[in-house]
């Protein structure tokens, strides 16, 4: 039986009836945190009467919710927890990070010989504390100095306990109920950045994950793959799912059917035929009403190749959209702009290209009541293609045709075989990548990469969630 620990890992309580005890162990120093001896008026259901007690006020009740999900009887699982100051900008910020404390392989009951466990869900296959208490199972750090200025700016984090969490703010139950998921094993364990898995200083071993990490392109799971081809696969994007028996269970009745996609079709441009991976717009009408027309691509800079439409567009650009789905470039002025000054002109759709490489791409942001056309962007180098038929004389042609739709055949967030896509983009996001789901997923995941305002509180089980299916896929 190896154990090792792991310190560092991280990614971005109660007692529950017959269940595994939570514990919560507060390391903060005096005054910080959950220290925080800052006065408060009781909020949501939460009636503590300083900042640090209602912080953790917000945790306990998590730790109940959670443990009400754990097996009866199981070992007590210590989780470290701390208010530091997170990496963080005035419109970005890390809320919070967790993961296991150390991981374990070669413990009584385990599944697998020579397989890496996180702590907790080790300790309740064995049935017994395997460090017989001498260190924490999970690992726990949130923000500080969230809504403060030069930290997600005006965006504090809400701690009441009923879900009604205002504007402009982030709910820190739901928060927690994100990192504890990771803490309890939801994270990959083997490097997703060099496919490396985790040595114990004369052996590397594989993790619980990857025979359930299966890649669409390779045909293979991590478990079989080399670092190199692991490496590759954390950056395959949409293309990396979880084959695990109680997920694929959960897809229907948790992800909504409908993928959204672009399709090219074109006799003469076989290059460019195909279907596109598309980020959808939160702004106008959704791609469930299909639009299929000719693409018409948008010039308006000096530089004679970009076509930004952050203004009215001229008369020219104007005669080659009008009926026609726009194509123009990210930058400088809001998606919704750029959808509007198109929809003006007569377009019937848009598709974005990106200004920077990787993928898949992200959705466009904004609102705009006026709108009344479907936009996508895709990524840089879908663009790139794309205008090399659509150039000169042929920035339209009526043999290059678009269609926005959804895939009613596909789940948003599962591969055409209903497998649950894991998050995968081009280039690796380190405490993101791999160690959640893709953030295509409609509805919105707890277990998403970024957290979503729309997220129930509390919830991890189907038909509002796949977190606890994951988790009993890896033996809880």
């Amino acid at each position: 039986m190896r154990a090792l620990a792991l310190l560092g890992l991280g990614l971005g309580c109660a007692l529950g009836a017959q269940a595994a005890k939570i514990k919560i162990l507060n390391i903060d120093g005096p005054g910080v945190g959950f220290n925080d001896p800052t006065p408060v008026v009781p909020v949501g259901g939460n009636d503590g009467t300083t900042l640090g007690q209602q912080r953790m006020n917000v945790y306990l009740n998590v730790a109940k919710k959670w443990s009400k999900h754990l097996p009866e009887g199981g070992p007590d699982i210590q989780i470290q927890a701390d208010w530091p100051a997170l990496s963080c900008t005035s419109t970005s910020a890390t809320l919070g990070s967790a993961g296991a404390y150390s991981v374990w392989r070669d413990f009584p009951n385990a599944p697998y010989p020579t397989t890496w466990y996180s702590a907790a869900l080790a300790n309740t296959l064995a049935g017994a504390d395997l460090d017989e208490g001498t260190a924490p199972e999970i690992s726990s750090h949130f923000n500080v100095n969230l809504g403060q200025p030069g930290c997600l700016d005006g965006t504090p984090f809400y701690l009441g306990l009923d879900g009604n969490a205002p504007a402009n703010t982030v709910n820190f139950a739901v928060v927690l109920m994100h990192e504890v998921g990771h803490g309890l094993g939801f994270q990959a364990l083997t490097n997703g950045s060099n496919g490396a898995r985790i040595s114990d200083g004369t052996n590397a071993y594989p993790s619980q994950w990857e025979r359930m990490m299966y890649d669409n392109t390779a045909g293979k799971t991590w478990f079989e793959m080399s670092a190199l081809e692991r490496k590759a696969s954390a950056i395959n994007p949409r293309n990396l799912v979880w084959t695990g028996a109680n997920v694929s269970a959960a897809v229907p009745t948790v992800l909504n059917k409908g993928t959204p996609e672009l399709l090219i079709k074109s006799t003469e441009n076989p290059a460019i035929v195909g279907t596109y991976v598309v980020g959808p717009a939160s702004f106008g009408p959704s791609l469930s009403t299909r639009v299929k027309a000719p693409v018409g691509r948008v010039i308006d800079q000096a530089d004679g190749v970009t076509g930004l439409a952050c203004d009215p567009l001229n008369a020219a650009n104007a005669a080659l959209v009008s009926g026609r789905i726009a194509l123009v470039d990210r930058g400088t002025c809001s998606f919704t702009i750029k959808v509007k000054n198109a929809q003006d002109a007569g377009a019937v759709g848009v598709i974005v290209a990106d200004n920077t490489a990787g993928g898949p791409p992200a959705s466009l942001g904004g609102a705009d009541e006026t709108i009344t056309i479907p936009s996508v962007r895709i990524t840089q180098a879908d663009g790139a293609a794309l205008k090399a038929v659509l150039t000169g004389d042929m920035r339209t042609s009526d043999n290059v045709k678009a269609i926005l739709h959804v895939n009613k055949d596909q789940y948003a967030g599962a591969d055409l075989a209903g497998r649950a896509l894991l998050y995968t983009p081009n280039p690796y996001q380190s405490g993101s990548s791999v160690s959640h789901w893709d953030t295509i997923a409609t509805r919105n995941l707890l277990m998403e990469p970024a957290i979503n305002s729309d997220l129930p509180v509390y919830r991890v089980t189907p038909p509002k969630d796949l977190t606890l299916p994951l988790l009993q896929d890896i033996g809880w």
